[in-house]
Parts: C-alpha cells; structure tokens; sequence
C-alpha cells in the first residue's frame, strides 16, 4: 500500500465517503472487529471496513482494488475456516447490513448481506413462516446460501440456496447487478452453490414457507453401547419416511450444561433426531417409532417451537471462545458396515466435546436437476459431518489428525465429495488449498464465470473458484 503517510492519505479520503466504521489495527475496537466465530482463527488485517450499505460496500471494492488489497468478506464471520477475514489486506465487514424486510401476502423475504438465521427467523416466525437455514442460528445467512444450506427443513423445501428468487451484489469492478433467474441468470446459477467467488452479495430474497411456530420432533440421548443399534433404527426410518421428516444421528459427548446431571458430563452417548415439517399431530404419530426405541437416558422429544429448535444448539458452539474444525463427507449409503465404523470411531475421540453425526438428504433436494445451480452433493443419500471444539492449542495436531484420518477412511464408503460450507480449515496436511470436488461441467463453468465478473481474482477468499489465467503482477490489478 505504500509508505505510512501514503496509506493515511488514501484512507482519509476513502474514509470521507464512507457511512460506516473504518478499524486499524491502533484502534481500540480492533480486536472485537477482526475475530470470527472460530478461535484458532487470528487474522490481522490492516483495515477492517464495517459497511452500513450497498455504497459503502461499492467504496471499499473500488478502494481494494486501487490499493491492490487482498479481499476478505466477512458477513456473519462464522465459516469455520476463517475465509471471512486474512492477514494484510481489508476485511469487508458487511455485518451491520442485517436488516430483513418480511412481505407475508406473498411470502417473500428480502434480507441484509449480513444477517444471521437468528435476524431471519426473529422476522418471519412473527407470521408463521420459515425460510429453510441452517441448525445454528448465529450463523450467516450469505455464506450458508452460497455455500448451499442444510438445515431443518431440508427434506420438505431443499437448500436454502433452492429457495433464492434473487440477489443483489457488487462485482469485482464495482458494479451494483441483481440477479435472478431473469436477470445475469449466468451468477444467478453461480451464487447457488458457487460460493463468494463472484462478488459480494448486499442483498437475497428468498421464497418463505408457512411452516408455523410449532414442529413436531424427536431427540433421545443413548447410552453409547446402544449406538449401533440407535443408528440402525434411524436409518431404517429415515429411509421409508416422507419428505417432511429431516434428521441426524449424532455421537458426541454429554455436555457439561445444567440441564444435564453432573454425572453424566462428558459421557459419550448416540443421539437420534428427527424434524416433521407438517401437522404436528400426524407429526408426532409418524415419528413415534423412533422415540419408543431403547431406554434412552434423555428424551427431548415432542412439540418444539421453531425458534427454540433453530437456537437449540447455540450455546455449545459460542462466537470465538473455543477452537473449531468442521469437515464433512458425503456417503453413498448407511449400511450395517458403514454404521460399525462410524460407531466404532468413538473412543478414538481425543476429546468429548467432539460430536459428529449422519444427516439424511434427499427429497426436495433432488428435485432440483443436478447442474441447475452450481451446488454439488444433491443425489448423495446421506452426509457425515465431523465437528471438532476444544480450548488447547497443543492440542491441535491431534484433533486435526483425527478428523481428517477419519474423513480419508471414510471416503471407501463416499464418492469423494466433500459439503462445502463444511470445508475444514481451508488447507490440507501440506498446507495446500483444500478444494471442494466437483464434476468437471459445474467446475468448468465456475471458472468460465469467475473469468467474466472477478478475472483479477480478488475475491480470492473462497472455496476454490480461480481464474483459468493468473492475475498479472505488474500492478495492473485494477486494470480491465
């Protein structure tokens, strides 16, 4: 960026049309404004820019790009593998942009860059509508969407990215574009799925459903030496049962919360779950199988407010107190064999807090065709999901080791595909890019777009969408 007193003069003078917060490293909230929800993650970028609006995101694309800044976007800053901030460079901070505007006549959501699926829910719960997000609600709304978006409803009315009518985004270059399925249909096609690669989206609309406030829901908590058995049970349920019925069997550890009694903190035990999006009466009938099953130590079972359902697990998964890992693989079944080496991964935990579960897939989420948006992973039955909390950092190789150890092994059983919102920590062993597999048509035309909107790569914080050529080094970053 040039000398001290150069770096000065060009930030006041992009500071001098700029509505929000711009944060150097000097200031006092610094700190607080470069953390994201994953601890191990401590970037220190040299400027951190907190947009209230669209014309403040325009402002710092064009102020990256004149200073040849690396670009990271930050909106709900909870992207395990820390790509919502970097070293050096300029965080676009869009955060303060999490308004959501609710039209219940038509169902229709327009929401803010940098909500959270908390924002979301608050706003649509209040008419008994639900557009399908995530499982924890202090996550973003943007990198879920990009990324694709499972969540509790994800059987009944697909990805969360299914349900986008449009979005509003800044491009490399400045450009303020909407797309949709009428307007730039190419990114419309690339957002879905593709990730951040293509710009920085100030705006989505989504589709919203009339779910209601109340769904009916099983949870019970097993003793460990019943796993095995639990997991059968659930996957023979889940296997015959209606689209409105989502689910995960899940191994973790009890944890050390009030609601538990102490003397079975840590304890590891096999959890079923499941989530009827529908009538809760016919709800509670169908599901009644699977809450009779076994002498479970815990049963969370019934009618769950929607609400309660989506913050359910936020306190075990707080903002930047803890290390995380998530990684993921997808299955191509849930046989006898593949539950015995799930299960059996168990006492190899390096630490209790580590929980790791099946989703089941499928329903709405295959009635999209397979390269309609850019998502890939929609034929695949199932999905591993491996997350990983813990405090110490020497204890980082281990648990790492563990996690990806058990991700190799069980690519026997999976065609290789990783989700990519679960991307572990961005780098393999080697510290190498981790990238997502794809088919060679979604890949190619990734890259086909990642050429017309960002050539010069600089959303360059993504999951793995590069231009087919090298930006120049000869400081024509800005030049196009």
């Amino acid at each position: 960026m040039g000398s001290d007193a150069e770096n000065g003069d060009h930030i006041d003078v992009f500071k001098s049309g700029f509505l929000g917060d711009l944060i150097r490293p000097e200031d006092s909230g610094y700190d607080d404004a470069r953390t994201v929800w994953n601890g191990m993650i401590d970037k220190r970028p040299d400027l951190v820019a907190q947009c209230r609006d669209v014309a403040d995101v325009i402002s710092a694309v064009e102020f990256a790009r004149e200073q040849d800044l690396l670009v990271a976007v930050r909106g709900g800053g909870h992207n395990a593998a820390g790509l919502g901030t970097c070293d050096d460079g300029i965080v676009i901070d869009c955060s303060p942009m999490n308004w959501v505007d609710v039209d219940p006549d038509i169902r229709r959501v327009r929401v803010g860059g940098g909500a959270t699926w908390r924002d979301v829910d608050h706003a649509t719960q209040a008419f008994g509508l639900a557009v399908p997000g995530g499982v924890v609600s202090h996550t973003g709304v943007a990198g879920l969407t990009l990324g694709g978006g499972y969540g509790h409803l994800r059987r009944t009315y697909g990805l969360t990215c299914d349900n986008l009518v449009s979005v509003d985004l800044v491009t490399a270059d400045g450009r303020f574009l909407t797309a949709s399925e009428d307007e730039h249909p190419d990114l419309f096609w690339a957002v879905r799925g593709g990730g951040g690669a293509f710009g920085i989206v100030t705006a989505f609309e989504f589709e919203a459903h009339p779910i209601g406030t109340e769904l009916a829901t099983v949870e019970t908590w097993h003793p460990i030496e019943d796993a095995a058995e639990a997991f059968k049970v659930w996957r023979d349920f889940v296997e015959t049962a209606p689209r409105t019925v989502s689910g995960e069997a899940i191994i973790w550890g009890v944890p050390e919360d009030p609601h538990f009694p102490e003397e079975y903190h840590d304890d590891p035990v096999a959890i079923i779950t499941a989530v009827h999006a529908g009538d809760t009466e016919e709800g509670e009938e169908l599901l009644r199988p699977l809450r009779e099953f076994g002498s479970p130590l815990f049963d969370f079972s019934g009618r769950t407010r929607y609400l309660d359902l989506q913050r359910g697990f936020d306190p075990f998964f707080p903002a930047h107190e803890h290390r995380y890992y998530q990684g993921s693989v997808y299955l191509d079944s849930l046989d006898d064999e593949v539950i015995t080496e799930i299960v059996e991964r168990e006492p190899s935990r390096p630490d209790p807090r580590i929980l790791y579960y099946v989703w089941n897939l499928g329903g709405a989420i295959t009635d999209v065709p397979e390269h309609a948006t850019a998502f890939n992973g929609r034929e695949h039955p199932y999905l591993l999901a491996i997350d990983c909390k813990w405090d110490d950092p020497e204890a980082d190789e281990a648990i790492l080791d563990w996690a990806r150890s058990f991700q190799r092994d069980m690519h026997s059983h999976s065609p290789g595909e990783s989700y990519q919102n679960f991307p572990g920590l961005g780098e393999n062993e080697d510290g190498e890019p981790e990238r997502s597999p794809r088919r060679d048509e979604t890949a190619d035309r990734l890259v086909e777009l990642k050429d017309r909107y960002d050539p010069m790569n600089v959303f360059s914080r993504n999951h793995g969408v590069t231009p087919s050529e090298p930006p120049r080094t000869d400081g024509g970053a800005g030049d196009e």
